[in-house]
Parts: C-alpha cells; structure tokens; sequence
C-alpha cells in the first residue's frame, strides 16, 4: 500500500509540474483543459488513497471569481488558471505530506514488530530455569559458633515434589492391622503424638505414620519433639519410595530447626535422598554442609552415613 501511495504521487506531481511551469504566454484553451484533466485525476487520487474520508479537502472547485468594482480591470483567464494551479500545489503537499507521515509510521510499527517477534523468539528458545530451595539455617536460628558454615559457598539443593497423589483406600485387614497399633497415653500429647507415629512407622505402615508424624508437626510445631516427628516424616517418605518429597521433610527441618534433636540427622538423610534423586552433586553439598555446621558432634552412625554417601556420590 505505502508503494503504490507513493508511485501516484510521483505520477501526479510529474503530471503536474509541467503545467504549473507553462510561460504565461500559452494558450488559454490548451491550459484550461490540462487544469480540468489535472484536477479530476486529482479528485481520483483522494478517492483511491483515502476511501474511508480525508482531513483534506476531497473535491476542488474553481476559484470563485471576484466582484469587481466599477472602473477595476476584468480578471483574465491566466489568472484564474493559475489560482487553479495554485489550488493543485497546495493539495499535492498536503497528500505528499500526508504520505511521508504514513509511512513513517509503517517503518515504526515494522520495526516494533520485529523488535517484539525477536525477543518471543529469544524467550521461547531458553529453558526456564528450575528453582529448588537450599539447606541453610535460618537468620533468627543460631548454631555452634565453632561450626559456623561459610556464607560464601553455594548449597546444594532440594528436589520440589510435585503433589502427591490420594492415598489408596486401605483395605478391611489393614485397617483392622492398623487399629491394633497402640496409641500411647502418657499424658504428654507431643509425646504420644511422635510415638504414635513412630509405632505406625516401625510397623511399616508407611502412608498412616505419614499422616499422623505430619498432623504432630502441624500441631506441636513449636515443641521440642517436632524435630524428631519432621525427620522422622521424611523417613517415613523415603522408606515409601519418595525421595522427593522426603528431601523437602528433610531441608524444612533443618531449616527451621537448626538446633533441634534430629537437625544432623535430617542433613545426612537428605544427602541420601538426593542421591536417590540422581542429584550427587547436590548431595555432596550437603554432607559438606553437615561436616561444616555438625562435624565437632556428629555420632559414629551419621558420620559413618556420612562416609558412605560420599563415596556413593563420588565426591571429591
């Protein structure tokens, strides 16, 4: 469109300047008829380049002739042809103008375009990245001062489950095996809580020890025993076959619990778990965690978990 704007422009201004140069010596009659032809071709050009309506003036009429006062010079035809051609001139800017603004705003809308259409294609092209949490105690919780781990060092990585799915409906027998479970009465709940818990786990009876360690950590969140019921749920997931979501247990509780009974333990359980996740490296960072922050304190069991995950994931 903007090509063909601009090709009948240039038709109509080489159409029009031989007769606006034309010696005023010319013939009246030969003028007269180019100015007629001239300002209906003129008339065709606004119709074609702007159908839906112009802001300029879409017919052009002859110049209205002038009273002329008794005694004043009658005016000649020259005259009024070359207010005609006049007339043209200024119609012939305002379409060039007119062309020049239109097509300034195509190579701007070209440009904005493609401007656009690259980076869609940049962002499409990139893989979105993964965010996983890292172990790290948290700013309000304090650990040995002899233990503190470096700021500096990058830690490794928790796996993000995706949404578990809906336990299967237990079975008449397993109900019954579970009901026969016995619920403690110390009169410590926190306590019973845990060890209800810990006896459906024992038990092996993964998804119901699962529920009620969660429901203890919910419940007594703020109690010493929530260490011990958070680690002992990621057990519970990683004997279950979810590494996944027994690597969150595990880096929540020590998270939030840095100092609490099952802290280390967590550590060196989700070393484990990321290595059943096929993600050594990160559980290199993690037994490099545990040296750092519980080296000084580590029991034979969790060092010698510790000794063995490493050689697992071949770290260095």
């Amino acid at each position: 469109m903007r090509n063909a704007l601009l090709a009948t422009t240039a038709a109509l201004l080489a159409v029009a300047m031989p007769v606006m140069v034309q010696p005023a010596a010319a013939q009246n009659a030969p003028v007269e008829v180019r100015v007629d032809r001239l300002e209906k071709e003129m008339r065709a050009v606004q119709r074609k380049v702007f159908p839906a309506g112009t802001p300029i003036e879409a017919e052009i009429s002859r110049p209205a002739t002038p009273t002329i006062a008794p005694g004043s010079p009658a005016s000649t035809p020259i005259a009024d042809l070359t207010a005609r051609v006049g007339a043209l001139e200024s119609q012939l800017a305002s379409i060039t103008g007119q062309v020049e603004e239109n097509s300034y705003k195509l190579r701007q809308l070209e440009e904005a375009f493609n401007k656009y259409k690259a980076e869609n294609d940049a962002r499409m092209a990139e893989p979105a990245p993964v965010a996983v949490p890292t172990p790290r105690p948290s700013a309000s919780a304090s650990v040995p001062a002899e233990a503190a781990p470096i700021a500096a060092q990058p830690r490794p990585a928790a796996a993000k489950p995706a949404p578990a799915a809906a336990p299967p409906v237990a079975s008449d027998a397993r109900k019954a095996a579970v009901a026969a479970v016995e619920r403690p009465d110390t009169g410590d709940a926190a306590s019973d809580a845990y060890n209800y818990g810990y006896r459906l786990w024992d038990a092996k009876f993964y998804p119901e020890a699962q529920g009620q360690l969660k429901a203890t950590v919910e419940k007594y969140g703020a109690s010493p025993v929530a260490s011990k019921a958070q680690n002992l749920l990621g057990r519970a997931y990683l004997d279950d076959g979810k590494p996944a979501l027994a690597s969150v247990a595990f880096y929540e509780n020590y998270q939030k619990r840095p100092r609490g009974d099952r802290a280390a333990d967590s550590l060196a359980y989700l070393g484990d778990a990321l290595i059943q996740l096929k993600k050594p490296a990160d559980a290199c960072k993690v037994y490099q965690e545990l040296e750092q922050v519980y080296g000084g304190s580590l029991s034979s069991t969790l060092r010698g978990m510790m000794t063995a995950g490493r050689a697992k994931a071949k770290c260095s």
